[in-house]
């Protein structure tokens, strides 16, 4: 009788998936224009963690929106009931007036119906 070989158990490298982040020099020139004054770096890197934090919560729940609604893809109406649900969009606010408060005006013509001479609506 032979004794039987083991087979060497070969380990495999489980791949930690890169969830997407945001820029920290994007957080701290945002996080610049809304403080009042200067910020320790030990502050902004808590600044930093919540934000990304903050992040993933909001793709989670529009995840699990598309999900309910039997979809794979996250679309506006998801977009809208996080809002609705975050209390950000109500009736006395809606959707259009936060644009038109905190965005530029090339990304507002992009987002609201915009009539122009000759009765042409540019989306």
């Amino acid at each position: 009788l032979k004794p039987q070989q083991t087979k060497p158990v070969l380990k495999r490298s489980r791949k930690k998936t890169l969830e997407p982040k945001i820029p920290s020099s994007l957080i701290k020139s945002v996080f610049k224009d809304y403080a009042k004054m200067p910020v320790a770096t030990k502050s902004f890197r808590i600044v930093e963690k919540c934000t990304n934090k903050y992040f993933k919560q909001l793709w989670n729940d529009l995840a699990a929106f598309a999900s309910h609604a039997g979809r794979k893809t996250v679309e506006v109406p998801d977009v809208e009931v996080l809002m609705r649900r975050q209390r950000l969009v109500t009736d006395e606010i809606p959707l259009h007036v936060l644009i038109e408060r905190h965005l530029p005006l090339e990304y507002r013509k992009l987002l609201i119906p915009v009539a122009v001479s000759g009765n042409k609506v540019i989306p």
